[in-house]
C-alpha cells in the first residue's frame, strides 16, 4: 500500500482514478487545484503524486517544482492529453518518475504508479543505508584538530561528486576508512565498494583480477572470468596502494578513467563500464612521475580531487581524544592517567593511528590495573623526547615558571583573558597555535576564549559562548 495524492480539476475524472487505486490497496487522497494539493502534502506526505499537467491556476508543471522541494520528496507521474508530449517530456526532465497519456489505461496507471511507489522506497532505503553506513565510518573518527576537521567537512562535497579521488598519507593514517566514507555519503553508497590492494597481486593476477578474461586467454582459464571493473558495475573502486601499479597495467587504468570502457585478458570487444575509482598510495607518485615510474597522464586522470590525510605527529591535539576514544570500547574499558597521556603526546607515532591502537591494546593486555599509567606503556613511549615544536614549548615552560606572584595578588580573571589575548595576537589568531603556547588542548582554549568573548582566526567573528 501507498500514499497516494490524486490532482485534477475534472472532479469526476479525479474519482474514477481514485476508486481505481483504491481497490489496489493503496491509501489515496484527492485535490482539486494545485494550492489544495499543496495543502494536502503540507499535512501529510504523499509517497506518489499524480497530476494532471493542464489545470486552471497554476498547472502541474508548477505542482511538480513544488514537491521536488519537499523532503523527502514524493514520486510524480503527470497526466496530459495526447499530443501534448512535449509538456511531459519537459517533466520528466525536471524530476518526475514518468507520464500517463489521455484517455488513461487501467492497467498502465496501476503499474506506473505501483512502480513509482517502489522507487519511493527504495530511495529511502538507500538513504537510510547510506546515512548508516556514514555513521558508522565516522564511529570512532576523532577531529580535535583544525586540519583534519576542515578535512572532514569537505569529505560531504567530495561524496557527492563523482569524480575520481586520490587519498595520500602515510601508512596508519586511515586512507581506507576515508575511502569508504567517501563511498557511503555518495549516490553510489546503496552499493558495496570493493577495496584491492595492488602491491598485493603479482601483476598477471592483479590484470585478471580488475578486468577479467576470456576463456582459453591463458593456461588455466577454462571459463569466462568477470572483472571487478565489470562486477562493481554503478559502485566504487578502492585501488589501495596505486602507486605499486605496475606501468603495463597503468595503462589499461588509463583507458578505464578516461574513455569508461576496459577489454578482458584475451577479449576483442570494448565493454563500457560505470565504476568511480578512488585511488590511494603512501608514495610521492609526483617524484615517481619525474623519475618514470609513474604514467604522468595517470597521475594527472587521477589526482582530479586530492586528499592529504596529515600524520598523527601533525595533529596531536587528537591523541588524548583517540586514546581516550580507544580505551572506552566496552572491551577495554580503561581510564588513563595524566602521565601516561603525557608521554603519549610526546612521542612522534612512525605508525600513525594504527600504531596508537596496537600500543594501547598491548598496554590493556599487560597493565595491571584499571587506570593506565606512564610506567605500563612501551619503554620507547617513556623515553621519547619531545614531539616537533617541543623546543618552543620549553621556552615557553622556562617563561611560565619565571613568573612570580606580585606581593599584592592579582585577580586571576583578569590574568587568564589576558594570557588568551596575548596568545591570540602572537599567533595571528590561531586558535591551535595559541592553544599550543598555553600548554592546553585546542578544545579547553577553544572553551576558555568564549569564555571571554576573545576569537580568533580559526572561528570567523566573535566565538559562540561556552556551553553551560
Amino acid at each position: 500500500m501507498a500514499k497516494l495524492l490524486v490532482v485534477d480539476d475534472d472532479a469526476a475524472q479525479r474519482r474514477i482514478v481514485a476508486s481505481i487505486l483504491k481497490a489496489e490497496g493503496h491509501d489515496v487522497r484527492e485535490a482539486g487545484s494545485v494550492p489544495e494539493a499543496l495543502e494536502e502534502l503540507q499535512r501529510r506526505a504523499a509517497e506518489v503524486v499524480l497530476t494532471d499537467l493542464r489545470m486552471p491556476g497554476p498547472g502541474g508543471l508548477s505542482l511538480l517544482d513544488a514537491a521536488m522541494r519537499l523532503s523527502p520528496a514524493p514520486e510524480v507521474v503527470v497526466v496530459t492529453a495526447f499530443g501534448s508530449v512535449d509538456t511531459a517530456v519537459q517533466a520528466m526532465r525536471r524530476g518526475a518518475y514518468d507520464y500517463l497519456a489521455k484517455p488513461l489505461e487501467k492497467d498502465e496507471l496501476v503499474v506506473v504508479v505501483q512502480r513509482a511507489a517502489e522507487k519511493y522506497r527504495l530511495r529511502g532505503d538507500a538513504s537510510r543505508w547510506r546515512q548508516a553506513s556514514r555513521a558508522a565510518l565516522e564511529d570512532g573518527i576523532v577531529a580535535e584538530s583544525p586540519v583534519l576537521r576542515e578535512l572532514l567537512s569537505t569529505l560531504d562535497r567530495i561524496s557527492r561528486s563523482d569524480a575520481t579521488v586520490l587519498i595520500q598519507g602515510e601508512s596508519g593514517t586511515g586512507k581506507e576508512r576515508v575511502a569508504r566514507m567517501i563511498h557511503a555519503g555518495s549516490p553510489r553508497g546503496a552499493k558495496p565498494m570493493l577495496a584491492v590492494n595492488c602491491a598485493a597481486f603479482p601483476e598477471n593476477l592483479l590484470e585478471a583480477e580488475l578486468f577479467g578474461y576470456e576463456k582459453g586467454a591463458f593456461t588455466g582459464a577454462t571459463a569466462r572470468k568477470i572483472g571487478l571493473f565489470e562486477a562493481l558495475e554503478g559502485s566504487t573502486l578502492f585501488l589501495d596502494e596505486i602507486g605499486d601499479m605496475p606501468l603495463t597495467l597503468q595503462a589499461k587504468l588509463l583507458r578505464v578513467a578516461q574513455e569508461k570502457e576496459i577489454r578482458r585478458v584475451g577479449g576483442l570487444h570494448a565493454i563500457p563500464v560505470d565504476v568511480r575509482i578512488v585511488a590511494a598510495t603512501h608514495r610521492d607518485l609526483q617524484a615517481m612521475v619525474a623519475r618514470g615510474t609513474f604514467r604522468e597522464d595517470l597521475f594527472y586522470r587521477l589526482n582530479v580531487i586530492p586528499v592529504r590525510l596529515p600524520p598523527l605527529r601533525e595533529r596531536l591535539e587528537d591523541v588524548p581524544a583517540l586514546a581516550r576514544d580507544f580505551l572506552a570500547h566496552p572491551s577495554r574499558r580503561r581510564t588513563i592517567a595524566p602521565d601516561a597521556l603525557e608521554a603519549l603526546c610526546r612521542y612522534p607515532w612512525p605508525g600513525n593511528v594504527r600504531e596508537l591502537q596496537a600500543v594501547l591494546e598491548r598496554t590493556c593486555v599487560l597493565a595491571p590495573g584499571a587506570e593506565i599509567r606512564a610506567e605500563d606503556l612501551p619503554p620507547e613511549l617513556r623515553r621519547a623526547p619531545s614531539a616537533p615544536g617541543a623546543a618552543k614549548d620549553a621556552k615557553v615552560e622556562t617563561e611560565k615558571a619565571a613568573f612570580g606572584l606580585p606581593r599584592d595578588g592579582l585577580v586571576f580573571e583578569e590574568l587568564e583573558r589576558d594570557l588568551i589575548r596575548q596568545a591570540l595576537e602572537r599567533t595571528g589568531g590561531s586558535l591551535a597555535d595559541a592553544a599550543r603556547l598555553l600548554g592546553m588542548t585546542y578544545r579547553t582554549f577553544q572553551y576558555r576564549a568564549a569564555k571571554f568573548g576573545l576569537h580568533g582566526g580559526d572561528h570567523g567573528g566573535e566565538m559562540p559562548p561556552p556551553e553551560a
